[in-house]
């Protein structure tokens, strides 16, 4: 294949995901917004998103999926269809990360907000927006990581016997496997880490400059910056207007005139903005009712009362699962305070290494798997007969979500204001003195969005890992027992209503995760873990 298409098809696929990162940047803020000015909003969003970004990208809707490529049809359909999909792999942890950040902008600067009565637009454009921007950094690099990880199966995907595709590297490396054609693939796979490597020293870059600039008194200092950073600073002169904090961003003047100006029915708004937002929960929700309502009148009695009788058994499938998920949350936990921790604080070596793991993160990972696999079949199935099929889904697992974690993690040291640093050298503290009682409650907001993002996407990987027929010509990976499996095997056979009910199932497990942990840690971190206001209080 003409080596220019491959390198087109790689610009595309970059394009499409690019512009529906920006487009859940933009989207989230709103949403964020709305959250910390209407709880109601708030309690019907945090469940909503956990559940949206705990389904699997194949998994995900079928239904919907079904809906735009046989409401909408030919090619118009397949795009939005694929759009969707990509955009379930990114945007998800964007708005957590929007959502946490909002909710934990420090007390002090919120009340010169409100002493000075700013609308609700200064606010958020003036506040909310730039302390969210170290937040959403980190969660930039997760959301490319996760769109090229899963864009063999975004661009790419199968509905029962039909299947269907757009333009994109996805689709050709998809149909380069599938015909055995490796030198083309390598072509594909060479351009794809040129994609990821060029993106990734980008995105670290601004990351770093972003907790340069807009976080709160922390160690960077973008006039030290050199290279990609200086360059970076003409940014500034573009983008200064929304960037500045309130409390340096606007004059007593400005503030005066702004204060006569938004003093109108500042409450009216409020609740305006709130029931705005439900209104669009509610239409998401009547779309989602709508298929669903076609869903059901198209299946047999039988078959539900065949799918009620299964219930015990998928509940039984989804808790070992969420054991996996455990284990695999747990080890991205502590390579984050390790690694993490380390490259935070060792910015040369972060330079190289960062760049490494968003690249091992983003490869697609039916690309390279199966060489994986066939290497090491021999050796772990003797040596592990009972449980190396469990060792290959836990590792695919941990692939497909480390980086959550790690990435926000990573940004969140880089944000501690400079004079807790101080203290601790000064205090000459240890690494586990250090963690214990500065880093970990420090960046204890990142954690939660974080471990919310991690235990969420896990589930894909496991959802590749548990049913992957002839993973290398003559094996298969399948689980002994899991949710993920039976999605995947009822998936591949075309029984949609099988994968739809435990997906409802899993669905209301989600919502009480949500729930249960997401707003109420988030609500714990805001009370007592925002570390910018130890500035103040000093």
């Amino acid at each position: 294949m003409d080596l220019w298409l491959i390198a087109l098809a790689t610009l595309v696929t970059v394009g499409r995901i690019w512009l529906l990162i920006g487009l859940a940047v933009l989207s989230g803020w709103g949403l964020a917004y709305l959250c910390i000015r209407s709880r109601s909003f708030e309690s019907a969003f945090v469940p909503v998103v956990n559940v949206l970004e705990s389904i699997p990208v194949l998994a995900f809707l079928p239904i919907v999926l079904v809906v735009f490529v046989s409401r909408i049809g030919g090619p118009a359909g397949v795009e939005v269809a694929v759009d969707f999909l990509v955009f379930d792999a990114v945007a998800w942890n964007i708005w957590i990360g929007a959502y946490q950040s909002f909710k934990t902008v420090p007390e002090n600067l919120f009340e010169v907000g409100e002493n000075y009565r700013l609308g609700q637009l200064r606010m958020l454009w003036h506040l909310y927006i730039p302390h969210s921007v170290p937040r959403i950094s980190s969660n930039l690099l997760s959301s490319f990581a996760d769109a090229f990880f899963y864009i063999s199966v975004s661009e790419v995907f199968a509905v029962g016997i039909h299947t269907y595709s757009t333009f994109g590297i996805g689709t050709l490396v998809t149909g380069f496997l599938a015909t055995s054609n490796y030198g083309d693939l390598a072509w594909a796979l060479f351009f794809i880490g040129v994609a990821v490597v060029l993106v990734s020293l980008a995105l670290t870059e601004f990351a770093q400059y972003s907790v340069a600039k807009y976080g709160v008194d922390t160690p960077e200092e973008i006039a030290r910056r050199a290279g990609w950073g200086r360059r970076v600073e003409g940014w500034r002169r573009v983008l200064g207007g929304p960037g500045r904090l309130v409390s340096s961003r606007v004059t007593r003047s400005q503030l005066a005139a702004i204060a006569a100006e938004e003093s109108g029915r500042p409450g009216r708004r409020r609740r305006a903005g709130g029931w705005i937002g439900i209104g669009l929960l509610l239409l998401f929700g009547a779309a989602i009712l709508y298929g669903s309502v076609d869903l059901v009148r198209s299946v047999p009695g039988a078959e539900w009362r065949a799918l009620f009788a299964e219930t015990p058994f998928l509940l039984y499938s989804m808790g070992v699962d969420y054991l996996r998920v455990g284990i695999v949350t747990v080890a991205a936990l502590l390579l984050s305070i390790t690694l993490g921790y380390f490259l935070a604080t060792r910015r040369p070596t972060s330079r190289v290494v960062t760049p490494v793991l968003q690249v091992v993160a983003s490869y697609p990972v039916p690309t390279y798997f199966p060489l994986v696999f066939a290497a090491t079949f021999s050796f772990l199935s003797a040596a592990i007969p009972w449980g190396y099929a469990e060792i290959y889904i836990l590792v695919l697992a941990f692939l497909s979500c480390f980086y959550y974690l790690f990435f926000d993690f990573w940004i969140g040291v880089q944000a501690i204001p400079g004079e807790f640093w101080e203290v601790m050298d000064n205090h000459e503290l240890g690494y586990f003195t250090r963690m214990r009682r500065v880093i970990l409650p420090a960046t204890f907001p990142y954690i939660v969005t974080g471990i919310s993002s991690t235990v969420n996407s896990c589930w894909a990987g496991l959802e590749i890992g548990e049913f992957w027929p002839n993973i290398d010509g003559t094996h298969s990976l399948v689980a002994g027992v899991g949710m993920m499996k039976y999605i995947g095997v009822n998936l591949a056979s075309g029984n949609v209503a099988g994968a739809a009910w435990v997906s409802l199932l899993f669905g209301i497990v989600v919502l009480v995760y949500g729930l249960l942990f997401t707003r109420n840690l988030m609500d714990l971190a805001r009370r007592k873990y925002v570390v910018e206001e130890g500035v103040y209080a000093a």
